[in-house]
């Protein structure tokens, strides 16, 4: 029978789709897929919201060719931002607002103070797939206002002991030099024991300084942190047991930390960026402490499959997260406004926050006859987060406490067989606890006056799945989506006197709406799926640039776009997929209560289509050749506007009698572009990047 990808597959016309990279025996009849993702453990092609499933063998294909977590999810998830290739994810956006990341379902965004890492806190060689919930949702709470991107890690495989061992080299080939070589090594172990399970993973890697096509060293980021000329590290356990075949507890701990060598410093021309002159780096020593992540997030789950008739699941977890960022003499760090370069002070910011939270979740199946679906439960969480000038001990974010409850109700309803009905309902309430505080210098040493500010919102969803003929599915869907705003970048830009956070407008949360509507058409060796999105918020959140550093707006924000995919399984080992996006949007600039200007590239993402090409030449060689046009894209007044530019990336595995080699090679055709992020979103002349140049990975992998 012929094999299916998950990527981009419209999944609610299967039951199971797996990858075209496995081998032909191995394509058994299985179970159904269901998606933790969406609370209720919904199975793959009941779901009335777009949802995608990113395989192991898919984020293993793109591990051959990158270790950039960023650039992964611009591969494999088309409406997500295209990397900038830092380490940072501030300005990729997911259908132009914010996604949640999760791992196992424990968040990782900070919602206080948004330091953009939440797609840096674990190493892809610990993910088993990626779930993907496209637009607005309230399933895990705040911050998905764009759509949820689960990391859901790797699990014991089998009852015997299995072990992993992959090592990788990655070179620059235009110029090969002991600093521009990146390593990297990973380990795993495995297995079941009785009534307990275990794995323990362990990666490091070493990355060397990235060339751009022309054979120069990329810039580094002095600002947000850089990958590369960096180290990092992961170690990752997972313990289960199993009371009887219905009750086990499982506890997972991952400690992910990455941090910079501090090696090389940014060159840059005055006015560099307007002359399109890139940002490149040479060797030196930076100022300050290096850039860096440390992350632990660990949880502790109790699943009960049979607890009377219904399956219920306890989940208590636990994040630390102190992220690091660069430095400078930037106007916003000084005592004194207005002094001269040679008489400022150098520092830098650092986050730290702590978060602990609970999840239960009660699931009912098979009631009215087997028509009927309930699930219900409840959220808590409480989050610490504060914002430091590192090298001075100033106070820039004041310490603040969150705490956030939320109750919940969804029902899925199936009246006739090709009828399926969704709705939902969540209560979210909010609490903030800020104390008094004084602002920096640069915002004129303003008093705040703290406060306990709270919110609630009644964020409602529905939805409904008709299957039109065998080979036709018609699905809509309406969702609300709940998140703070930054707040820490609102109480830090505070400039007017006797300002009190207890009814500080910015401080009020943001509900987007969503809304989409679609149709998926398969008949057997082909898919096709496109759908229309629209995403409005009345007091949204808009980045712009003010001095260097981004503030926030509050501005109502209309966003809309399509997404279209199609597949075609040639035979049994050739596959066929293309995707094209496009996202538009625009905010209220004069506050008259209607939209009128287009938001710029740090908010929306380019237009784009990509092409990918899957074989299986022997049941020991197996390729993959991708490529994505991204559009020019052309923006209002002083905003930059976006001159496209074009990707091709090509990957190869061949299994030996023992282990398997495989060769990536990014960026193909060595394209010279500068970043859709340094085209679309800054001016500032330290940060116009270009993109890696022509790249290639060597690896070798032993499962044992």
């Amino acid at each position: 029978m012929p094999r299916f990808r998950l990527i981009g597959l419209p999944i609610s016309m299967l039951t199971l789709a797996i990858s075209p990279l496995a081998l032909a025996e191995e394509a058994n009849e299985l179970g159904t897929i269901t998606v933790s993702a969406t609370r209720s453990n919904s199975e793959v092609g009941k779901t009335p919201q777009k949802i995608t499933v990113i395989s192991k063998e898919d984020i293993e294909q793109q591990l051959r060719m990158t270790s950039d977590q960023s650039q992964v999810l611009s591969n494999l998830i088309p409406s997500y931002t295209p990397s900038r290739q830092k380490l940072t994810n501030a300005g990729e956006t997911f259908r132009g607002r914010a996604p949640l990341f999760l791992i196992d379902g424990i968040p990782q965004s900070n919602p206080l103070r948004d330091g953009s890492r939440d797609g840096y806190t674990i190493d892809l060689s610990m993910v088993e797939r990626i779930e993907v919930i496209h637009g607005a949702s309230a399933e895990h709470g705040l911050g998905a206002t764009g759509g949820i991107i689960n990391f859901v890690t790797r699990r014991p495989e089998s009852g015997t002991v299995n072990q992993h061992i992959g090592v990788q080299a990655t070179s620059p080939t235009n110029d090969i030099h002991s600093d521009s070589l990146s390593y990297k090594v990973d380990y795993r172990v495995d297995g079941i024991a009785g009534n307990v399970d275990y794995l323990l993973g362990v990666s490091y890697v070493d990355r060397g300084m990235f060339y751009d096509a022309e054979g120069d060293y990329i810039g580094v980021d002095g600002t947000q942190g850089d990958i590369m000329d960096s180290q990092s590290g992961d170690v990752f356990l997972k313990l289960g047991y199993w009371f009887n075949d219905e009750q086990n507890i499982e506890l997972s701990v991952n400690r992910f930390e990455l941090e910079g060598n501090h090696d090389y410093v940014a060159v840059y021309p005055q006015d560099g960026w307007a002359n399109g002159i890139s940002t490149k780096s040479k060797k030196g020593s930076p100022e300050g402490d290096a850039p860096m992540n440390e992350v632990t997030t660990a949880g502790l789950t109790y699943t009960h499959s049979n607890l009377a008739g219904n399956h219920f699941t306890a989940q208590l977890y636990s994040q630390t997260f102190k992220g690091r960022y660069g430095g400078g003499t930037f106007d916003t760090f000084q005592y004194t406004p207005g002094l001269l370069e040679e008489d400022r002070i150098y520092d830098q910011s650092q986050n730290e926050s702590d978060k602990i939270g609970g999840k239960l979740t009660l699931t009912r199946d098979g009631m009215l006859d087997n028509h009927l679906k309930l699930t219900t439960g409840l959220d808590v969480l409480q989050d610490e987060t504060t914002q430091i000038l590192a090298q001075t001990g100033r106070e820039w974010v004041p310490e603040t406490q969150f705490r956030n409850i939320a109750p919940f109700l969804q029902a899925e309803v199936q009246p006739m067989q090709q009828l399926t009905l969704s709705a939902g309902v969540r209560y979210e309430y909010a609490k903030l606890n800020v104390d008094d505080f004084t602002t920096l210098a640069s915002y004129g040493s303003k008093q705040v006056e703290g406060g306990n500010p709270d919110f609630d919102e009644t964020l409602i969803n529905y939805g409904v799945v008709f299957q039109a003929t065998e080979n036709a599915q018609l699905f809509a869907n309406y969702s609300e989506g709940f998140g703070m705003p930054d707040v820490g970048r609102v109480l830090r830009g505070i400039n007017q006197d006797n300002q009190s956070v207890e009814d500080f407008l910015d401080l009020q949360p943001i509900v987007t709406d969503n809304t989409e509507i679609g149709v998926r058409l398969h008949n057997g060796s082909a898919h096709f799926e496109i759908s229309h999105f629209s995403s409005d918020s009345d007091l949204g959140q808009r980045l712009q640039n003010n001095g260097g550093i981004f503030e926030v707006s509050r501005e109502r924000t209309e966003i809309q776009g399509i997404e279209a995919d199609a597949g075609w399984q040639l035979n049994a080992s050739h596959f066929l997929n293309a995707s094209y996006v496009h996202t538009s949007g625009k905010f209220d600039s004069d506050e008259d209560g209607s939209v009128d200007t287009r938001l710029d590239g740090r908010n929306i993402a380019p237009d784009s289509i990509q092409l990918r090409w899957q074989a299986n030449w022997t049941s020991k060689l197996d390729t993959q050749l991708q490529g994505t046009h991204y559009f020019n894209k052309d923006f209002e007044g002083d905003t930059n506007d976006f001159t496209a530019y074009q990707l091709v990336d090509l990957s190869l595995g061949y299994t030996l009698p023992k282990g398997q080699i495989t060769a990536g090679i990014e960026n193909l055709l060595n394209e010279d572009y500068f970043t859709y992020f340094s085209q679309t979103a800054t001016t500032r002349d330290d940060q116009n990047f270009k993109g890696r140049g022509r790249t290639f990975t060597l690896g070798y992998n032993l499962d044992f």
